[in-house]
């Protein structure tokens, strides 16, 4: 899709903020990524260890719906994975949401 320049001035955010904004809110948009990612943030806050189970076993959906929620987590960046021996761990980059809360701060004031 393209965008046309702004006219009037009233933004100064770089278009690459702009898009970091509607990744990372796309990412939040789903009920179910909101869950997970809450879940993951609560269980990261205990030093508990999240992998694909723990969260297939928290939540009542299939495998595969989790995995395709948290692939948009991942590419949004506010879920990092870290593999330990043959499992893969899920962290919240916490770096991330700070980033995304100014930002999104800094763009509500007009």
């Amino acid at each position: 899709m393209r965008i046309r320049k702004k006219t009037n001035g009233l933004n100064d955010m770089a278009s690459d903020e702009l898009d970091f904004i509607a990744g990372v809110s796309d990412a939040l948009a789903h009920p179910v990524r909101l869950e997970l990612f809450r879940y993951i943030m609560q269980k990261n806050k205990t030093m508990d260890l999240v992998c694909t189970k723990d969260l297939v076993g928290a939540f009542d959906y299939a495998q595969a719906t989790i995995s395709q929620h948290m692939k948009k987590l991942v590419q949004s960046g506010l879920v990092e994975i870290k593999k330990q021996d043959k499992f893969s761990y899920f962290y919240v980059n916490l770096g991330i949401l700070m980033q995304y809360i100014d930002d999104v701060k800094r763009y509500s004031v007009v």
